[in-house]
């Protein structure tokens, strides 16, 4: 946002610029367009003090991230969160096993299907 609002200073600078030269070239361009070059220079520069508060702000959260951060995991997590669930679906595969082994009662019976 901030280096598209430079970005368009500069193309309208540069447009007054090329305006100025296609003109019959009677009027200098400091003349001419001086109260809106004035104009453009101090939004340029209100930006840049923006630019300048914001980045300061982003440092500052940044840290306070940093310090929320490390007070409220002082530990090393052992899993990823992508890890946590194949544990879990590994869990559940286990305990759908250990279930249907217990249902059948641990014994053979003769299968209908394979004859």
């Amino acid at each position: 946002m901030r280096q598209s609002l430079l970005f368009s200073l500069l193309l309208v600078l540069l447009l007054g610029a090329s305006d100025a030269q296609a003109d019959d070239g009677s009027t200098p361009l400091s003349l001419t367009n001086r109260p809106q070059l004035d104009e453009l220079q101090q939004r340029l520069n209100e930006g840049e003090r923006l630019r300048a508060a914001l980045s300061q702000e982003n440092q500052r959260l940044k840290l306070q991230l940093q310090e929320a951060q490390a007070k409220a995991a002082p530990g090393v997590r052992l899993l990823t969160e992508q890890q946590q669930w194949f544990v879990t679906g590994a869990g559940v595969a286990l305990l759908a096993a250990l279930c249907g082994i217990f249902i059948s009662g641990g014994r053979r019976q003769r299968r209908q299907w394979l004859n």
